[in-house]
């Protein structure tokens, strides 16, 4: 078994679900091979370096998977008939690999991404909180900075008995 990483470029003008009806037919593929399928990154809608198609912009997605030649051969064959994909192009990424291997991989990386949208979902809660804290927080604020003068005076008062202390330190010696 090889690993395999493919990138391909769709019509920028489908629909969201069009999308999503492409994306779930090459899941469908690399399941049917038999393959295992260990990342799917949607990179988004971007500028090309140049026209394909009579088109400026393209979505880009990058699938990342464990396969056999086979495999790539029909999916590629599937992108070739598709009118949606503008271009594509997979690159071997490590020759030897155990199924056992990619599972695990397979699992590391949706742990991974379930990290990074709870981190997601707790950024975009982030600001709520902190206009509810605005809301609440100058009662709050004002007796956080009373107790702040308070310690300044404290220290303040500190460092004075002991710059008239050392004095009378020296003169003992």
């Amino acid at each position: 078994m090889k690993k395999y990483e493919t990138v391909f470029i769709s019509d920028p003008d489908m629909s969201e679900q069009a999308r999503e009806e492409l994306l779930e037919r090459v899941k469908g593929i690399i399941d049917r091979e038999k393959g295992i399928l260990l990342n799917v990154d949607e990179w988004g809608l971007k500028k090309l370096s140049y026209e394909i198609k009579k088109k400026l912009r393209g979505y880009y997605v990058c699938l990342t998977y464990g396969g056999t030649g086979e495999l790539v051969t029909e999916l590629e064959r599937n992108f070739r008939l598709s009118d949606l994909i503008m271009k594509f192009m997979t690159i071997l990424i490590t020759e030897h690999v155990t199924e056992e291997s990619l599972k695990q991989e397979a699992e590391e990386a949706k742990e991974a991404a379930q990290q990074t949208e709870e981190a997601a979902q707790e950024e975009e809660a982030a600001p709520q909180k902190a206009e509810e804290e605005k809301d609440q927080g100058p009662t709050e604020e004002k007796n956080d900075k009373a107790e702040e003068n308070t310690d300044d005076q404290d220290d303040a008062q500190e460092t004075e008995s002991e710059k008239t202390s050392e004095p009378a330190e020296e003169s003992k010696e």
